[in-house]
């Protein structure tokens, strides 16, 4: 019997049968955007060859105003048949099939032009929408129908109809932003008119033997959402208008409920999904934070779902369902949710990748290839950096020897998986572990690499990473004084008030360590639901908790200070800095800006404001922890340079931008490419 029998037995459809029961879910990534057709062929591809059934591409608009943003991919012209054409033709020579995801944006479109069922501005957008006439309802609906049909002559093995995340469709639902008092408008039977007219028109130009997958909102987790039974509803007049697969969509864009970020518990959502089990006669599929073969086979084998959606997993690992094929789940890249890579550049206007596989999107771009001259590669430091160098350049066939200073590899990825919420890190080093050792490298553990130990390679990697930045306060090395290293790896116990020096990412996760006791609630998915106030939407409307969030009580109190005066967590992810801000704020960690740090003492940490060192307070703290900054550790490098090697310094030895794995593991990728 196969690792993953659910997983990997397939799904009948009548005119057409899914080789298993892992879709791609769909994934805004730019690519479309750059109109190099072969760079997005090939992403899909390499996703298609990994033995994904089926995949969804990222949105594409059916018209100008329900773009989600000018210059945004569309299909409404042979010139696009012809360049997704490209795409279909590629994934079925790898044998793929391929839908097309039809995404409108309604107000959620980052234009003047947008449109909606009622002039009621998005708190995420500056456009105010729109609202629609009946020939304007019209005009929408037969340009997703023509999109529809477009996408069937480019190739397209369906469509997904995007009705859910607060988009347009989703827009029509619910009296939250349905405002009309007409035939569209009011009662639910009218609400749910324009996704049942939708699906019936894609049904009626694509005919029968055409995938049709509705994206359907479970939870909305926003004020005036839908029911359970509204949801059911709607599903059961989807199925009737011609739906082949209905798709789970976990809350708006706008809702204040982290729904894919690495706190959220795996498969989260799936009792959502379950519910709608039987309720309906064709497949259903369930998403978010399903990121393992073996969470993947435990979700179908509990009846929660027909099929899973895997999103951003197949960024970090093309071959997910091939490894899971062959019995190798445990060597699948973990997507650790971090979103800091591929959400994060999808709303800051970059090219989607992953933190954990920089190919991801690049392709055609960074090619890792067998290498024709073997060289001897010395690799100071396990960590991302380093790892991520040593790793690649021992898949290339050089002879690496890797040197760590510690008892094991990891590095900084050691730190963040003691943070309450970051619990996939510990998944994360347990790869690189079975990686190394499945990679043939040589793995010097607990050696401090001397310039000495160096010489006779070909080539020497520095990823020595960082060290903490002195702040220089007068008392910083009090015994009431610790560095947020010593923190975490439990050197030191804090006391019950704690005052932190930073607010940082470091100081963000440093705070989250210190409030936290006892079970994560990223470990315990009740006690998850309850922190961020998420209920059945059979009981109540929406999915929220008519109490709200209801967080478990702070296990310290926090001070988290900084010295510039803007909002802290600035600089966090755009994508999840207001859920780090959110979770400290429930835990009611003070925060304090503009601060000048005059000094330490027995009190606690002394403080003034301004440039003019007014209004002296005292932070009263057991504990201050300086979370202030790194700097470069480059000794190593400069005692090489110093006899005349010039080494490659990688990652946060070379600039100590925060903790950035990011940048360090798309650095040290590049680096072995091309070595």
């Amino acid at each position: 019997m196969a690792t993953y029998p659910h997983l990997l037995s397939p799904l009948d459809l009548g005119f057409t049968t899914l080789k298993n029961r892992v879709l791609m879910g769909s994934m805004h990534t730019g690519l479309e955007e750059t109109g190099d057709w072969n760079r997005v062929a090939e992403f899909y591809a390499t996703r298609a060859r990994g033995g994904v059934a089926l995949m969804v591409t990222g949105g594409i608009g059916p018209n100008l105003e329900g773009s989600v943003a000018p210059g945004a991919a569309m299909m409404t012209s042979d010139t696009d048949v012809k360049n997704h054409r490209v795409v279909t033709d590629r994934v079925h020579a790898a044998g793929g099939k391929i839908a097309m995801q039809i995404l409108h944006a309604g107000r959620y479109a980052f234009g003047p032009k947008c449109v909606a069922p009622s002039a009621v501005k998005s708190p995420i957008s500056p456009f105010p929408p729109n609202e629609l006439d009946e020939a304007g309802i019209e005009k929408q609906i037969a340009d997703i129908a023509e999109a529809a049909r477009l996408a069937q002559q480019a190739g397209y093995d369906g469509v997904e109809v995007m009705g859910s995340e607060g988009y347009f469709i989703n827009q029509f639902i619910v009296t939250h932003t349905n405002k009309r008092t007409d035939d569209w408008g009011g009662s639910y039977e009218n609400r749910i008119r324009l996704p049942i007219e939708i699906v019936r028109r894609v049904r009626e130009v694509t005919g029968p033997e055409f995938i049709i997958i509705y994206r359907l909102s479970m939870i909305d987790l926003v004020p005036n959402g839908s029911t359970f039974d509204e949801v059911v509803q709607l599903a059961q007049a989807i199925e009737a208008a011609g739906a082949t697969i209905i798709n789970t969509g976990i809350g708006w864009h706008e809702a204040r409920i982290p729904t894919i970020a690495t706190s959220v518990p795996r498969a989260a959502f799936a009792w959502v999904t379950q519910k709608l089990m039987g309720k309906v006669g064709i497949p259903v599929i369930t998403s978010n934070r399903i990121n393992t073969p073996e969470v993947a086979e435990q979700v179908l084998a509990d009846g929660c779902a027909d099929m899973v959606s895997l999103a951003r997993p197949m960024l970090a690992d093309p071959d997910f369902v091939a490894k899971a094929e062959r019995g190798a789940g445990e060597m699948v890249t973990p997507c650790i949710a971090c979103n800091q890579a591929c959400l994060d550049h999808t709303f800051g206007g970059k090219l989607t990748s992953c933190l954990v596989n920089p190919r991801a999107c690049h392709e055609t771009e960074l090619v890792v290839a067998q290498t024709q001259s073997s060289k001897r590669i010395a690799v100071v430091g396990a960590g991302p950096a380093g790892l991520s160098t040593a790793l690649t350049a021992a898949e290339r066939g050089h002879e690496v020897t890797l040197f760590e200073k510690d008892s094991e590899i990891g590095g900084q990825l050691n730190l963040a998986k003691q943070i309450p919420g970051k619990e996939e890190f510990h998944g994360l080093v347990d790869w690189y572990r079975r990686m190394v050792a499945a990679s043939g490298l040589t793995l010097r553990l607990g050696t401090v690499a001397s310039a000495d130990d160096l010489a006779g390679f070909d080539e020497v990697v520095i990823a020595t990473g960082v060290r903490p930045r002195d702040p220089g306060i007068p008392g910083s090395d009090a015994a009431n004084v610790a560095s947020y290293i010593d923190v975490l790896r439990g050197n030191v116990a804090p006391g019950k008030q704690v005052a932190v020096i930073g607010a940082g990412g470091i100081g963000f996760d440093v705070a989250e360590f210190l409030v936290h006791e006892g079970t994560s609630p990223t470990e315990d998915l009740p006690l998850w639901m309850r922190e961020w106030g998420v209920a059945d939407p059979a009981a109540h409307r929406g999915g929220l908790a008519p109490e709200g969030p209801t967080p478990e009580e702070p296990a310290r109190d926090v001070t988290l200070l900084q010295r510039k005066k803007t909002k802290h967590g600035k600089g966090l992810g755009k994508t999840t800095g207001w859920i780090h801000r959110a979770a400290l704020k429930m835990k009611d960690v003070n925060f304090v800006g503009g601060v000048n740090y005059e000094r330490i003492d027995a009190d606690g940490l002394h403080v003034s404001f301004g440039e003019a060192r007014e209004t002296p307070t005292v932070i009263a703290a057991d504990t201050v922890v300086l979370c202030a900054g790194q700097e470069p550790e480059r000794s190593l490098a400069d005692a090489l340079i110093a006899r005349g090697i010039t080494p490659h310094v990688i990652g946060g030895a070379d600039v100590a931008a925060e903790l950035d794995a990011k940048r360090a593991i798309d650095q040290g990728t590049r680096l072995a490419a091309a070595l």
